[in-house]
Parts: structure tokens; C-alpha cells; sequence
């Protein structure tokens, strides 16, 4: 058997996840290595797009002009589904929620575009057969074209997807729940001009009028819509997994005979371009940490509604790749990689809670369920309750436990992007993250921010810069955008150098006299 030369840490699936996780790795000095079993990229549209605070990182990375340009919108969205309930941000002074319309295949080839520019390395063909660890790394059995060889790491993370041969072969526990429907989703090409997919409100014999959104029968749900010109989306939901093998392809014929089962007839559906049937799952994993192996995506989490998991997942990647970097080079605090599990399972387990509510509430049957859903209908009509709801899909509810950060509302939180006035001229907040280092950022040209900095200058930015509205004098901003400490205003200089001098040990390891 082949013996590879070592790598710093193996990356085991070229998803958007794991390509995510590479390019952070490798933004923070450390040489990944990413095995995809799968030897070209996927062209399923396993997923449609991205919303929320990942919308944010990629503009604090410098990726969201790149997506901007392969993608059909974005920006705030003027509204959103929550289950089957519909949020109409527009009637509020600003969206909560920012997306953007692209298909996983783009997102896939963008995030590798970045890690190839970056000089990660990315093994197609390569099969992760099995591994084992000890206190000195993790050894791999990899199956690739050239046969079977063995890869030494010094950690191993999952990013191999919902059926995860990496949080098995740990023995991470993932327990949770499987639906009892099966959704078959096809993208076809539209049929002539003229046809019934045409007109949104179109009259379906036998069934009636068919209506934007989900369509609700005895039997399941059935939907119609469009995300590019001359293709049509179209999803069939019924209980049907005794008749379902998901091991299997689908066949045109299956989807067919799914459609004429919900809707008591025949649809012109026009030629399929792909076809895919899958059951939700809702399910979560006990820890994202076995010793040296990690878990991130949806081998850690899988969401029932809502498209959470693959925005969850690359925010997964933002928080542990800068905290495993450190680990690696031999510099992260005590105790810094646990943090990744620490303030993600809880993520997760939020995300989990509000998508188990969003699927109940689409699935309840019946007048119960219609009345819920009228209830709810009518509730979102308030500001209140529609931008709390809006800000739970963006994820501006999270905040992390930052210990020695102080008491400033920002601690914990994502920070702003603020517009910034430098010597060097205008930037913002953005821009000072593009190369996934800390910022120290002074918003006060005080002397003791900089000195109590002095010996972590080289892990970290110091920048000096005005904003008009300044929501504090001083913040420092970790890696992953979140706010580590902030100056208080009104707190005495004296007291500044210690705090911050504690939060910078806490998060980037023992000052380094220079």
C-alpha cells in the first residue's frame, strides 16, 4: 500500500462545505488536503441557493461579487416561506433576511475556483474506506485511481455529507427523527409557449385551480416553479417510502405515477433534466468533536425545512477552520478547538428547533392544520412577530459566549460592516476580514488599545480608523466576524489594557514578547 507524506489536517468531501472549510484553513496558514470520492463536481441542484448571515461572510471573505455574477438575485429578500406560512418583508422599512438565487453546482465551482486560487488540494476519486487515531493523528485507508493507499493527518474533518462514513467510523452518535413522506423533486425543460406551467394559476382537470406555492390534497402536496427561463421545478410530496428505495435512481415513470397519485391526474411535464426523491430528516449530532476528528455540515446536522443545513454548514467551516489552524501551528489556547462544539451545537440545535416547527406546520392535516396555519397567517401581519421570525432564518439571533469580552451589546455578536475612514482612505469592516485574520479595531486612536495589543501583532490586524456613529471606542473581531471585546465608552482607561490583554490570551493564545 502507497504511503502519502503527511497533511496537516484531511477534509473528506468537496461539497460547498468542505471547499469552504479548505479555503479557511488555508486562509490561516495551514495546507489542507480534500478527498472527494466523486471524480468530477456534481451537477445536481441539491441546493438553490443561500440565505442568511452566510450571505454576510462571503462579502467579509471577498466572494460575494463572485456569486453575484453566477447568480439570479441577490440581495434582501422581499419575502420568504416559513413552512407553508408566507413572510412578506416588504411591508416592513428593511428585509431581515439577505439571499442569494444560485444552484449548488455554481456554488461548487466558485468555492473550488477559491481553493485551487489558494493552492489547497483536492484529490478527486479518492474514497475515504476507513481511519484510525490515536494521540499522535489520524491514519486513512483511501481507495483512489491508482489504487489503495494509506494518508497521516494530523486531524481529520467530515464534511461527507447526512450518511457521514466519518462520524461512523468515530462513533459520533446522530440521533433524530426520519419523515414519513418522500419529496421527488425534477428539473424539466418547459413545455411549448402556450402551455399550463405558463400561467401561474392554471386550471388542473380533475383538481382545479393550481396555485403558487404548495398545493394541498388528500393524497399530498404538489408544486410548480421556476428558477430559470425554459425550466420548470417540480415537487410531488406524498407517504410513499414503502414504494420508495432511495438506493435507487428515479425513474420519469416513478415521478409520473407519483404526480397522477396527489393529484388524481397527468401532468405535461416536458423532458426531465435531472430527477432526485428524498425523505427529511431531522437529526443532530451528539458532538462535533471525537479527538481529532470533526465534524462540520450536514454531517453534523441534517434540517427538515426551511434550507438551513448548507447555510448552517459553511458557517460551521468559518468558526472552526481559524480555531483548528491554530491548533495545528501549535499557538491556539487551551481549550480553543472545544469552543467549535461549544458555540455550534447550539446553532444547530436552534436551526433544528425552528425547521421541526416550520415542517409541523406545513404537514398538519386537516382543519387543525388549516387553522393553524390561518393563525399564523395572520400573526405574521404584525411587524413584531414577522421580523422576529425573519431574523431567526438570517440568524441575527446568535451570540456567542465570549469570556473576558465585557459587557458591550456587541460582545458575541456579528460584527457590522461599518463604513471606515483610514489613513490609507475609505474601507469597511468587510474589507479588513478578506484575509481571515483578527482585527483589532480602534475606533478612538487611543494609546493603551495599541499597547496592550503589541504582543499579538503578529496573529493579529490593529487598525485605525472614524466612524461618524461609532458603537464603541475600540472591538476586536475574531476570524469568523464575531466580536471577541469591546471598549465601553464610558469605562476608564486604566481598565481598557487588562480587558482586552485577557480576551486577546483567551482566543489567540499567551502574548509573544517581540
Amino acid at each position: 500500500m502507497t504511503v502519502d507524506v503527511p497533511a496537516d489536517v484531511v477534509v473528506v468531501g468537496a461539497g460547498p462545505t468542505g471547499l469552504m472549510l479548505a479555503c479557511e484553513l488555508r486562509l490561516a496558514g495551514v495546507r489542507p488536503v480534500v478527498l472527494e470520492r466523486r471524480a468530477e463536481p456534481g451537477q445536481i441542484p441539491k441546493a438553490n441557493g443561500l440565505g442568511g448571515r452566510i450571505v454576510e461572510m462571503l462579502d467579509y471573505r471577498g466572494l460575494l461579487d463572485r456569486f453575484r455574477a453566477e447568480a439570479s438575485f441577490v440581495g434582501p429578500f422581499p419575502g420568504f416561506p416559513f413552512g407553508s406560512v408566507p413572510l412578506n418583508f416588504a411591508t416592513l422599512d428593511s428585509s431581515p433576511l439577505l439571499g442569494i438565487a444560485i444552484q449548488q453546482p455554481r456554488m461548487e465551482k466558485l468555492l473550488g475556483d477559491r481553493a485551487r486560487e489558494l493552492g489547497v488540494e483536492i484529490r478527486r476519486g479518492h474514497e475515504l474506506l476507513d481511519f484510525s487515531q490515536d494521540d499522535g493523528g489520524v491514519t486513512l485507508d483511501v481507495r483512489g485511481p491508482d489504487g489503495d493507499r494509506q494518508l497521516s493527518t494530523r486531524h481529520l474533518v467530515g464534511c461527507d455529507g447526512g450518511r457521514s462514513l466519518v462520524r461512523d467510523r468515530a462513533g459520533i452518535g446522530f440521533p433524530g427523527t426520519t419523515d414519513s413522506e418522500v419529496l421527488r423533486l425534477g428539473h424539466f425543460t418547459a413545455p411549448e409557449a402556450g402551455g399550463m406551467f405558463d400561467d401561474p394559476e392554471v386550471e388542473v382537470p380533475g383538481f382545479g385551480r393550481l396555485q403558487p406555492g404548495w398545493n394541498r390534497t388528500p393524497l399530498g402536496r404538489f408544486i410548480v416553479t421556476t428558477l430559470q427561463p425554459g425550466v420548470h421545478v417540480v415537487g410531488v410530496r406524498e407517504n410513499d417510502q414503502a414504494e420508495a428505495s432511495l438506493a435507487t435512481p428515479m425513474t420519469l415513470q416513478e415521478f409520473q405515477a407519483s404526480v397522477r397519485r396527489v393529484l388524481g391526474t397527468d401532468l405535461p411535464l416536458g423532458e426531465p433534466i435531472w430527477l432526485s426523491r428524498t425523505v427529511s430528516q431531522a437529526r443532530l449530532a451528539q458532538t462535533y468533536r471525537a479527538g481529532r476528528v470533526l465534524l462540520a455540515g450536514d454531517a453534523a446536522h441534517l434540517f427538515p425545512a426551511g434550507g438551513s443545513s448548507l447555510n448552517v454548514g459553511l458557517l460551521d467551516t468559518v468558526n472552526l477552520g481559524w480555531k483548528l489552524a491554530a491548533e495545528v501551528q501549535g499557538r491556539a489556547p487551551s481549550g480553543l478547538l472545544d469552543t467549535y462544539h461549544a458555540e455550534r451545537h447550539p446553532v444547530a440545535a436552534r436551526a433544528l428547533m425552528q425547521t421541526r416547527a416550520q415542517a409541523a406546520l406545513d404537514r398538519a392535516p386537516g382543519e387543525d392544520g388549516v387553522a393553524l396555519r390561518a393563525l399564523l397567517t395572520e400573526l405574521v401581519q404584525f411587524e413584531q412577530p414577522l421580523r422576529h421570525l425573519g431574523e431567526i432564518l438570517h440568524g441575527s439571533d446568535i451570540r456567542y459566549p465570549m469570556p473576558g469580552g465585557g459587557s458591550h451589546p456587541l460582545v458575541g455578536c456579528f460584527v457590522p460592516d461599518l463604513a471606515l475612514t483610514t489613513a490609507d482612505g475609505p474601507t469597511r469592516v468587510a474589507e479588513l476580514l478578506r484575509t481571515g485574520k483578527p482585527v483589532l479595531l480602534d475606533l478612538s486612536d487611543r494609546h493603551d488599545h495599541h499597547h496592550a495589543a503589541h504582543g499579538w501583532t503578529n496573529h493579529i490586524t490593529i487598525v485605525t480608523a472614524h466612524n461618524d456613529q461609532a458603537p464603541a471606542d475600540a472591538l476586536l473581531i475574531r476570524p469568523d466576524g464575531h466580536v471577541a471585546w469591546a471598549d465601553q465608552t464610558s469605562a476608564p482607561q486604566g481598565a481598557t489594557g487588562s480587558n482586552l490583554h485577557d480576551a486577546l490570551s483567551h482566543w489567540f493564545g499567551p502574548c509573544q514578547p517581540r
